[in-house]
């Protein structure tokens, strides 16, 4: 059983393709990481970015977050992998529910390690932290019906599509993906 977020004493990992995978806090030297992939203009329609972020917004957003879900009503985590423990892409946990203990999901892997499992396993390991350590019961995504391999990585990780909105974004369908933990 998977116990809490990744330290040195208790990591929060899994095996994928790619190897080792753990995922952990946001540090300020994950600025590179986040200015790159928050500016990827190709992933702005699966997600609620519509416009490029400046390195000082990204500064800003790492110095105000706290990293606790209860406090800021999101959580986002580094997805890391391989022996050297490279930053490869992040999990969000947003419209967090405490009363209702469910929160909604989204993931992104940079485009150099997508096709190796990274989601997936990230995915897991965000539901077994959630479910053992959060007490949530239940986690979403909302993944547009042309995303495939967002789809493919979610399901691959126990997600069911449990409703299509047609015309929910300007970019087409929107499948809704739940998990019951």
């Amino acid at each position: 059983m998977m116990t809490g977020l990744s330290t040195p004493e208790s990591p929060v990992a899994g095996s994928s393709v790619a190897g080792s995978v753990r995922l952990r806090k946001l540090e300020q030297a994950d600025l590179p990481w986040l200015y790159k992939w928050e500016n990827d203009a190709e992933a702005w329609p699966d997600g609620a970015t519509h416009n490029p972020l400046s390195k000082d917004d990204l500064r800003d957003y790492l110095q105000r977050t706290t990293g606790d879900i209860y406090l800021d009503g999101q959580l986002r985590l580094i997805i890391c992998s391989g022996q050297n423990d490279t930053p490869t892409g992040c999990v969000d946990l947003y419209d967090v529910d405490i009363r209702n203990r469910k929160a909604g999901v989204a993931v992104y892997v940079d485009p150099a390690y997508r096709n190796l499992g990274l989601a997936r396993e990230a995915l897991k390991l965000l539901k077994s932290y959630t479910s053992h350590i959060l007490h949530f019961r239940m986690l979403y995504a909302m993944v547009r019906k042309e995303n495939s391999a967002s789809q493919k990585a979610f399901q691959s990780a126990d997600f069911h599509v449990v409703a299509c909105l047609p015309e929910w974004v300007l970019e087409g369908e929107i499948c809704v993906l739940q998990t019951l933990l």
